[in-house]
C-alpha cells in the first residue's frame, strides 16, 4: 500500500546517501546529479531571470553551486550572494533538513520579504528536517526540490506550508538502500478498492454499530453512523436509549436502530459474532456513564472506535483505559485531536516531540491504533508504524467533521480491516472526500455524502 512512499529522517537520509556511497557512487556524483536534477526543475518552471543562490557551509551548499553553474552555462544571468536585493529569483542552498542550530531572522526576512519566487534546496533553511517546526525562523518557499524519499517536515505542519510545492528528485540512490534502513514512517496513501462480488450480501460486508449521544445529542451518531455506511459497511445499527432512538427514527431510513440503556445491554447486542466494530465517542457525554459503555464494548470480539468523549471520559484515569485495550485481542483504534490528546496523554509533552513520536509514544502506551488529527494527521501502530497524511486541508475544518472520520474507520473496521489499515485508509478517504465534495466551504453532511461518490 505504501511503495515509494517511505518518508525518511535527516538520520535516515544520512544513512541512504552512505549506502550509495558504499555501492559505489562517489559524493561527488550525488551532489552534482542533485544540482543537475535541481537546475533542470528550475528552468523547467521559470524563464530565464536575474538569479540569487545562496550557498551554505554544507553539502546543500554544493548542491547550489551546482545549479548556479548549470544555470550560468545556460545563458542564466546568475550570482552566489547572500545579498538577494535586485533578485528575480531565490535559490535557497543554505541548509538542508539536519540543521542543528537557530536560522538567522534577518536572513529568513530578507528573503521572504523580496516578493519574487523562492526554490529552496532539500528544505526552506531555517526547517528543522525531523520535526516540521522552525528553529528560531524559516525561509518560505514557492517550491522545495528533495532528493529520494521526502522528510518529515515536507509533510508535517507548519514545515507543509513552508516547502511550497515539493519535488522529489532521483538522483541514483539505489533503492536497496530502503531495506537496510527498514524505515517505519510512510506517508498515506489511497487505499486499495475493494470490489464488489456479485454473490456477495450485507452481512459479508460487514455489520457497524455507533453508540448514540442523548435525546438531544444525536447529530453527531448519525453522521458516524452514515460515515460507516457510505465507507461500506453492509448494515449499520445506532444503539442508545429510547429516547435517542425517537429521534433518529424521524431522520434515517437505512440505519437500523435498537435500544440499550444499560452497559449489559451493549454487551448483550456486541455478543452478536456477525458485528465486527463498534464506534462510541461522539456526542456519547463526557463521564461515568460513557465510562461503563466503552468497557463494555472491550468486553466483546468487536474492533472499537474511540472518539471524543469516549477518550475525555477517561482523562482522569487513563490507565484504565490503556490496561483494558492491551488486555483485549481485536483492535482499537483512538482518534483524539490535539486538545484531546494533551487530556488523554499528559505524560507526553507535545512541546518536545515531533507530532509523530508524540502519536507513536500514545500508541505504545494505550496499546492502540493512535490517529492523531489535524491537517497533518498522523496514524501510529504501537509497534512504531506509522503514516502522516498528506491530502488534508481546511475543508475538514467543520463541525461533525471528526464524526464522520470516525464512521469511516468504524465501517472498514467492520468490513474486516486491521485498525492500522482502516485508520490510515479513513483518513484518506476522508480528506478525499472533502476536496471532491464539490463546495467551497462544506459542511459534515457534504463529506458524507462525497464518500459514496
Amino acid at each position: 500500500m505504501f511503495d515509494d512512499m517511505e518518508v525518511l529522517t535527516p538520520a535516515e537520509m544520512y544513512r541512504a546517501d552512505a549506502h550509495a556511497i558504499a555501492a559505489g557512487i562517489s559524493e561527488e556524483a550525488l551532489i552534482a546529479r542533485a544540482g543537475l536534477a535541481a537546475a533542470q526543475e528550475i528552468v523547467r518552471r521559470y524563464g530565464a531571470r536575474r538569479t540569487v543562490v545562496m550557498c551554505g557551509p554544507g553539502n546543500n551548499g554544493k548542491d547550489g553551486a551546482v545549479v548556479a553553474a548549470h544555470l550560468k552555462a545556460w545563458g542564466w544571468p546568475v550570482s552566489i550572494s547572500l545579498d538577494v536585493s535586485g533578485a528575480e529569483l531565490i535559490v535557497d542552498a543554505l541548509y538542508g533538513a539536519g540543521l542543528n542550530r537557530d536560522f538567522d531572522a534577518g536572513v529568513a526576512a530578507a528573503v521572504n520579504g523580496a516578493g519574487v519566487p523562492v526554490v529552496a534546496i532539500d528544505v526552506p533553511s531555517g526547517l528543522d528536517g525531523l520535526t516540521g517546526r522552525p528553529r528560531g525562523a524559516s525561509i518560505k518557499a514557492d517550491v522545495t526540490i528533495t532528493f529520494f524519499r521526502k522528510k518529515p517536515a515536507h509533510l508535517l505542519y507548519p514545515g507543509r506550508a513552508l516547502c511550497g510545492e515539493i519535488v522529489v528528485a532521483d538522483i541514483g540512490i539505489p533503492a536497496e538502500s530502503l531495506a537496510a534502513i527498514a524505515p517505519r514512517l510512510w506517508e498515506n496513501a489511497c487505499p486499495p478498492q475493494r470490489t464488489l462480488e456479485a454473490g456477495t450480501h450485507k452481512h459479508r460486508r460487514g455489520h457497524a454499530l455507533v453508540w448514540s449521544g442523548a435525546q438531544l445529542s444525536t447529530g453527531a451518531t448519525r453522521l458516524s453512523a452514515q460515515a460507516a455506511a457510505r465507507s461500506g459497511s453492509g448494515l449499520v445499527t445506532i444503539v442508545g436509549s429510547e429516547r435517542a432512538l425517537n429521534v433518529h427514527a424521524s431522520h434515517l431510513s437505512s440505519i437500523m436502530l435498537r435500544s440499550a440503556e444499560t452497559p449489559e445491554a451493549l454487551a448483550g447486542i456486541l455478543a452478536d459474532p456477525r458485528i465486527g466494530a463498534f464506534c462510541i465517542g461522539p456526542a456519547a457525554g463526557h463521564g461515568g456513564a460513557t465510562r461503563g459503555f466503552v468497557m463494555a464494548g472491550f468486553a466483546t470480539h468487536a474492533a472499537m472506535v474511540l472518539d471524543a468523549d469516549a477518550l475525555t471520559s477517561f482523562e482522569s484515569e487513563p490507565e484504565t483505559l490503556f490496561a483494558a485495550i492491551r488486555a483485549r485481542s481485536a483492535d482499537v483504534v483512538m482518534t483524539p485531536h490535539e486538545g484531546e490528546f494533551k487530556r488523554l496523554f499528559k505524560m507526553i509533552n507535545l512541546d518536545s516531540q515531533d507530532k509523530v513520536e508524540a502519536a507513536r509514544e500514545a500508541a505504545r502506551l494505550s496499546g492502540a491504533v493512535v490517529l492523531f488529527k489535524g491537517p497533518d494527521t498522523v496514524v501510529a501502530h504501537p509497534d512504531g508504524r506509522a503514516v502522516i497524511n498528506s491530502n488534508g486541508s481546511g475543508r475538514l475544518a467543520t463541525a461533525g467533521s471528526g464524526d464522520v472520520l470516525a464512521g469511516v474507520i468504524a465501517g472498514l473496521l467492520a468490513q474486516g480491516q486491521d485498525g492500522f489499515a482502516a485508520a490510515c485508509g479513513g483518513a484518506w478517504l476522508h480528506a478525499d472526500a472533502a476536496a471532491r465534495c464539490g463546495r467551497s466551504s462544506p459542511v459534515a453532511e457534504d463529506i458524507v455524502a462525497a464518500l459514496g461518490a
